[in-house]
């Protein structure tokens, strides 16, 4: 009497570990995003009671409280601050830029700034934190 055995492989995947390695990818890219922060120029902003959130293609100058102006974390002169933000500035899109400037900075510096936006048709927005 002859008796066939099964002798071939069956491959197996063991999917118990698979579910602690997601659980732990989840965080870890939880925890990375909660900490990346785009801008790195930390400042204390005005504070305001109404804020908007924008999902816009953004540009941001920030001017620091030693009046060094940075246009998207590189730093420029502002003799050269509308020639560079003008070169990064794309004409098909309508892109908006962002002004960080710190609650105790002089309204004269801001102006400054917002002037470049009136000569070359800009759209300017002031960021903020909420009040």
């Amino acid at each position: 009497m002859a008796i066939k055995r099964n002798r071939r492989f069956h491959a197996e995947v063991h999917a118990s570990s698979m579910s602690d390695i997601m659980f732990f990818l989840l965080l870890f890219f939880l925890i990375i995003s909660t900490l990346a922060n785009p801008n790195v120029i930390r400042m204390t902003l005005p504070k305001s009671k109404t804020n908007e959130k924008t999902n816009k293609q953004l540009i941001t100058i920030s001017v620091t409280e030693e009046k060094r102006f940075y246009i998207d974390k590189k730093e420029t002169s502002f003799e050269n601050l509308e020639k560079e933000l003008l070169a990064q500035m794309d004409p098909a899109k309508e892109q908006t830029v962002v002004i960080r400037i710190p609650f105790n900075m002089q309204v004269q510096n801001l102006v400054d700034v917002l002037q470049i936006g009136v000569k070359n048709n800009l759209k300017f927005v002031i960021a903020t934190n909420p009040n």
